[in-house]
């Protein structure tokens, strides 16, 4: 069946009744623009309307001078794999499972009443609770908190809740595995801000807003993949250029909150209309408990707590209940203060160790989070390669990328890195590069 049409909509809705009828196969190319118009005699420009329809729907996608192609499912990575078997797991970017509480304990406690259809979507002692830790760093601005399935749920619910496929969104380069993820399956377009050791860089970012984008996803701390966060003085230079978009969203990832080295810098400025601040229990109480605590404008909070309502899709009651035992046990208070001075000893150690090979890296940098960031003199895929053949598994930074550049760099879980392994893998890494040791 020949794709048909008179009208944009016409001929978009002919190839996608050919897309589900199998007839056309996803990576299968779609006429040119110029050569359908002249079958169908209609203007190019009805054609090409019809092609970015397709494409702001997620049907199809565009390869530049390669045409237009029906899309298939995007294969996207995602935290937590890596090369398994035998190698030493410097990859996944999990937390230490020897820091993480006993979720189970918290349930055995008591207290618990079932939540039925109809119960509140948020326990009143844990938004009692987050209310009273946002209050510091959010000020007076009349918040709401609503709790989601995770920061990456968050994020997407959040999106979602004001922009449509095809709209633009400012994210770092590198960025958050998830985070590309999350735009590539919804249909945003990724607009990559460049980050330096101070996180997003001001230039980038208002290059970004001025190119049109819609909404700012922006890591304050513990920056996944690099491991920077944003100073006090960044921060003001951030608020100074969002000040001037009122109109943009900006979503604040703040994912380690709890276990970071580093001071919170808020970086969404007064009287911005659209905003949330996302903290995840994940890397702390454990990735398994998918619950992260949202701040955001009333309006936000009502949009995104009708999304989560709409079909009884709250946050399981139980669940919350847990975190907020958790959350206020004073042992588990002393594990995570423990947890966040192991995680800080672990990075620097890999720093000093690279040091002592010549390995460099930025002047300043304090990596806080569970990983390292490391540069390369070379492209990280062959680097990576060879340290899986020594028995190390690690990320190349090229993963992390949301921008057309490749990152010359790897990415290195240090969470559960021992003193020895550390001495071992920064041996094996400068015998890699060919860098000469040091005594």
């Amino acid at each position: 069946m020949p794709i048909s049409g008179t009208t944009a909509a016409e001929i978009a809705g002919s190839v996608r009744d050919l897309i589900a009828s199998g007839e056309l196969a996803p990576q299968d190319l779609l006429p040119p623009v110029r050569a359908l118009a002249e079958e169908l005699g209609v203007n190019r420009n009805t054609v090409a309307s019809a092609y970015r329809q397709l494409v702001a729907a997620a049907e199809a996608v565009t390869r530049g001078r390669g045409g237009t192609a029906v899309a298939g499912v995007p294969q996207l990575a995602s935290e937590g794999a890596w090369f398994g078997g035998r190698l030493t797991d410097l990859a996944s970017g999990n937390p230490d499972p020897q820091l993480l509480p006993d979720a189970l304990q918290a349930l055995r406690g008591g207290g618990y009443q079932p939540a039925l259809y109809g119960s509140p979507p948020v326990d009143e002692r844990l938004a009692g609770w987050a209310v009273r830790q946002y209050a510091p760093d959010i000020g007076d601005s009349g918040f709401r908190v609503v709790v989601t399935h995770g920061a990456v749920d968050a994020t997407e619910r959040l999106l979602n809740a004001y922009l449509t496929r095809g709209d633009a969104v400012a994210v770092e380069d590198p960025c958050f595995l998830a985070s590309i993820g999350t735009l590539r399956l919804n249909g945003f377009r990724t607009v990559a801000v460049a980050v330096d050791g101070q996180g997003m860089r001001p230039d980038a970012l208002r290059a970004a807003l001025e190119s049109g984008v819609r909404a700012v996803v922006c890591t304050p701390r513990a920056h996944n993949p690099t491991g920077v966060s944003i100073t006090g003085e960044r921060a003001a230079e951030l608020r100074e250029v969002l000040a001037g978009h009122p109109q943009v969203q900006v979503i604040e990832d703040d994912h380690f909150w709890a276990v970071s080295r580093s001071s919170y810098h808020r970086i969404t400025p007064p009287g911005l209309s659209r905003w949330a601040l996302v903290r995840s229990a994940s890397k702390f109480l454990g990735p398994d408990l998918r619950l992260a605590l949202v701040a955001c404008d009333q309006e936000t909070a009502s949009r995104l707590g009708t999304r989560l309502n709409t079909g009884a899709t709250w946050v399981s009651g139980l669940l919350q209940h847990a975190a907020h035992v958790l959350l206020t046990d004073p042992d588990v208070i002393a594990l995570t203060a423990r947890a966040r001075e192991t995680y800080v000893r672990r990075g620097d150690r890999l720093l000093a160790r690279l040091g002592e090979h010549g390995i460099r890296v930025p002047d300043g940098y304090r990596p806080d989070g569970l990983n390292v960031w490391v540069p390369l003199p070379s492209p990280a895929r062959p680097v990576a390669d060879a340290l899986a053949r020594r028995g190390w598994a690690v990320q190349p930074g090229g993963l992390f990328t949301s921008g057309p550049s490749e990152a010359q760099a790897l990415r290195v879980t240090t969470s559960t890195l021992t003193d020895e392994q550390a001495t071992q893998f920064t041996a094996d890494l400068a015998d890699v590069l060919n860098l000469p040791g040091r005594p």
